[in-house]
């Protein structure tokens, strides 16, 4: 996988494999809306919890894992679609719009604004259930099987940890973020300072303007009007 990154493994944990954050909350939703059977879930969540999904790999539009069970160890590999350029610009766009948001990311909290924002400009960063494709080499004939929604539930847990996992599945890399704010900023700094300098130029040459119409309707006073000692006729 090109760019990939790896996650660490997550070993056995106790309670559910559910998220706590809202964004990893609405993750685990479109998880369950791709499900067919509540049977499926369940399963998933005990391979989860039970630490059998090995180190997920993620890339733009793509993540793979191994997930063991009783039968053997099968490997995952799932898709979501990237955004297209429009989309990615937007996106860009969205979290440069607001101070903060920046090292909201950074400190690993998604803005609810952000995400709201970043949809209405055809920017959607959460999944809805019919986007998240897998292919896996176990004969279950449902897609997710079980051992993709294993991985799909870890998945959840790796962006509620972590909002940059979801901007990379999307296509965005935090660095490649962070580099497209960073140059962002830096041609906003240099329009700025053409505006600045456009400016005192016109400023200058008003100025220049002002001082030769005095000059000029000085020189007219000198020339037609009547001097104090000229005799009175």
């Amino acid at each position: 996988m090109t760019g990939a990154v790896l996650h660490p493994r997550v070993g056995p944990r106790r309670g559910g494999a559910r998220a706590s954050t809202w964004w990893g909350k609405a993750w685990v939703r479109a998880v369950e809306e791709a499900s067919y059977a509540e049977a499926d879930l369940r399963a998933a969540r005990a391979l989860a919890r039970g630490g059998h999904v090995g180190q997920i790999a993620t890339e733009p539009g793509r993540y793979v894992a191994s997930v063991d069970d009783a039968r053997g160890l099968w490997t995952v590999e799932g898709t979501l679609p990237v955004l297209d350029h429009s989309g990615l610009t937007a996106l860009v766009e969205t979290v440069a719009a607001v101070a903060g948001r920046v090292a909201a990311l950074v400190a690993g909290e998604l803005p609810h604004d952000l995400v709201e924002q970043a949809d209405e400009s055809g920017a959607e960063l959460l999944p809805s259930g019919y986007e998240l494709g897998s292919v896996c080499g176990c004969d279950h004939w449902t897609d997710p099987c079980v051992h993709a929604l294993a991985v799909l539930y870890q998945l959840a847990w790796l962006v509620d940890a972590d909002p940059f996992v979801l901007f990379q599945l999307r296509g965005l890399s935090r660095d490649e973020l962070l580099a497209r704010l960073h140059a962002r900023a830096v041609v906003a700094a240099d329009v700025e300072a053409d505006v600045d300098l456009d400016q005192a130029v016109e400023a200058a040459l008003y100025a220049a303007r002002i001082v030769d119409e005095a000059e000029s309707s000085a020189s007219g006073m000198d020339i037609h009007q009547p001097q104090a000692d000229d005799p009175v006729r």
